[in-house]
């Protein structure tokens, strides 16, 4: 085949592909879940439509009407309206099949299928945090909100947040500000900016990571869609951070979420009389980290699931390593160099790697050992966490 032809066929084929992907998103009733079950007991979207209302129904979950609905299919039009839609307002459609899909969102317990996006996923994202809390914030929390975001968005964390009035909004700005990575996750479509006034807030986001959502461009604001939107928040990230949140604010839904999905959870405290702290005291009081500084966080946030470049370029194991100083950052470049199949090594070694007085190297592994980096043994020996 030449390239002429490759160039012609793959786009193509990955056209009918999205097509057949958008057909199954679009019958009603049929969730992100049962797709994904659909796919795998069926091999693809297409063999999905074609089977019997009986095969259907053999699958778990799926009902004599649901099949009906599937067998019967007659989402053409509205498949095509989205792939349309999508290709004249540069909208990404993002598969869990997908290289660039989010590997973190891709390991909790109902990631979505298919990702609608504007802007860019990078690999860099796989250290992001979220950052969430009252529409109705305080200036105070806003303040709080924006700096916070800011610096770490500085220390090299992707911000995810919701998009939303006060909190979500003061985070995605910080993030900006910084001129670090922002993730915004609507809970509407891309074309249906909620709420309408962070129209430009969005196109600064784009600039600065993506904004994302899992329904169809066109999809409207709806109540419904929002606790949904709140998991892929938490899914896309490391830990969640709630910044002010009343007791029935959504940003704790978001927070039960991110606990559910076995990743971290923080909150700031505030003022006992202050309503928009009451959310945050009562997560603390149920054994929430409680947290005031960007380091308590870095330092709480557990090892990644795997290695990650960040933006930077640097390569790290734990989101403590990106508060290291550069000397820091030396030695426990010397350690990995030095270290055997076991990750065990010893100072001496890395003092002759290094060859350096002994004393600053000691002092450095002192400081890593504090963040829970690494782990001094008897013997002097010395390994990564």
């Amino acid at each position: 085949m030449s390239n002429l032809q490759r160039q012609e066929y793959f786009p193509r084929t990955r056209k009918e592909y999205l097509f057949d992907q958008l057909r199954l998103a679009a019958i009603p009733g049929l969730g992100p879940i049962l797709r994904r079950r659909l796919i795998g007991q069926f091999g693809s979207a297409s063999r999905v439509l074609q089977e019997s209302v009986a095969t259907l129904e053999g699958i778990h979950g799926v009902g004599h009407r649901l099949a009906s609905a599937i067998s019967m299919s007659s989402t053409h039009d509205k498949a095509s309206r989205i792939l349309d839609d999508c290709q004249q307002h540069g909208i990404d459609i993002v598969l869990d099949t997908d290289p660039v899909f989010p590997e973190l969102l891709s390991q909790i317990p109902d990631p979505p299928d298919m990702l609608f996006v504007r802007g860019t996923l990078e690999p860099c994202d796989s250290l992001a945090v979220a950052v969430v809390g009252a529409r109705h914030a305080t200036k105070a929390g806003q303040r709080i909100a924006h700096a916070f975001a800011e610096g770490l968005a500085h220390a090299g964390l992707t911000i995810v947040s919701g998009l939303a009035r006060g909190i979500d909004a003061a985070a995605h700005r910080g993030a900006i500000r910084a001129g670090g990575r922002t993730l915004a996750v609507l809970g509407s479509g891309l074309r249906n900016i909620y709420p309408r006034e962070h129209h430009q807030l969005v196109e600064d986001v784009i600039c600065h990571g993506a904004a994302v959502s899992e329904l169809p461009p066109a999809t409207p604001p709806q109540a419904a869609a929002f606790p949904r939107r709140n998991r892929i928040v938490s899914g896309l990230s490391l830990g969640t951070i709630v910044i002010q949140a009343s007791q029935r604010s959504g940003a704790l839904i978001t927070a039960r979420m991110a606990g559910e999905q076995g990743r971290d959870v923080f909150a700031l405290p505030g003022p006992i009389d202050c309503r928009m702290s009451a959310g945050c005291h009562s997560l603390i009081r149920d054994g929430v980290t409680l947290v005031t500084c960007i380091d308590e966080i870095l330092d709480e946030l557990g090892p990644l699931y795997k290695k990650v470049r960040t933006s930077g370029g640097r390569t790290i194991h734990k989101p403590a390593e990106l508060q290291l100083d550069e000397f820091e950052q030396n030695v426990l470049a010397a350690i990995d160099a030095t270290s055997d199949q076991t990750k065990k090594n010893t100072l001496d070694a890395v003092v002759e790697y290094m060859n350096i007085e002994p004393s600053r190297v000691l002092a450095a592994c002192a400081a890593l050992e504090i963040r829970k980096i690494v782990i001094r043994s008897p013997g002097n020996i010395i390994e990564r966490l």
